[in-house]
């Protein structure tokens, strides 16, 4: 069995399809999914799902590419969802300079309220960082203790950010991209380094559709049941059977986010 790691809401307009993905991964073994608010909208609607689909839990908060956006009283409303009881982290939060589609000054502002945040309600950090590690880590470093958790959501970087993050003894996320050959390379090298005890499964869906998927889709999308084949992939890298690997994952997503509602 299999949890997704990391699955983002589609458009209200494209959610029976999304039901029917979720339907789909849990016949091909994948029985629990890890929703992300990427905003405030967004993530009451996750909530909002998740309260009619006990296969999914939350996380909630605020993607760096939104922190311009963020409305003043946010953090109360963020504070508010995570009252409910299929929020389980807060984030989709971090800092991202490889786009910068919010002045850093800023990313880095609304991201610390949210590591606040995630110190007040005592729940995991969801984290993204692109090309921000210094910063991220500043921010970081210095109040880790007072986390309960943090989870590197889709790490694609090196073994030495990996150190950097394990240092901090963070959860860390495996996507798709490790099974991209043409980008994937310093993955691929991380990937047997990371401790069993804090690797976790994610498709990131519908992005990063991993690419030793045969005979290749017909769609680009991602979808929740492919996280089978980053299992794979990754279960191959690190000279785990699969069934080793789920289990050493399973553990430390319920260990991550709590119980699944029943």
């Amino acid at each position: 069995m299999w949890t997704d790691s990391g699955v983002n809401l589609p458009p209200a307009e494209q959610l029976d399809d999304f039901r029917r993905q979720l339907d789909a991964a849990q016949a091909a073994g994948v029985t629990r999914f890890v929703l992300i608010g990427s905003d405030v909208a967004e993530s009451r609607r996750a909530i909002e799902f998740a309260e009619h689909d006990p296969r999914c839990v939350v996380a909630v908060g605020v993607h760096p590419h939104h922190a311009a956006t963020v409305e003043s009283n946010y953090i109360a409303q963020l504070r508010e969802l995570v009252q409910h009881p299929a929020a389980r982290a807060v984030g989709e939060c971090g800092l991202d300079y490889n786009r910068n589609y919010s002045p850093p000054d800023i990313q880095r502002k609304v991201f610390a309220e949210q590591v606040a945040l995630a110190i007040e309600v005592q729940l995991p950090l969801y984290l993204h960082e692109r090309d921000a590690l210094a910063d991220q880590l500043a921010i970081l470093s210095p109040v880790r203790h007072q986390l309960r958790a943090a989870l590197t959501h889709c790490f694609t970087s090196d073994v030495a950010a990996l150190q950097a993050y394990q240092d901090l003894d963070c959860y860390i996320g495996v996507t798709g991209w490790v099974c991209d050959e043409r980008r994937g390379q310093a993955l691929v090298e991380a990937v047997p380094q990371i401790h069993s005890e804090r690797l976790v499964l994610e498709t990131d869906s519908p992005y990063l559709l991993p690419r030793n998927i045969k005979p290749k889709p017909k769609s680009r999308q991602n979808k929740p049941e492919y996280v089978t084949y980053v299992a794979e992939r990754v279960a191959q890298l690190r000279g785990e059977s699969t069934s080793q690997l789920s289990a050493n994952t399973e553990h430390n997503v319920s260990r991550l986010f709590g119980p699944w509602p029943s």
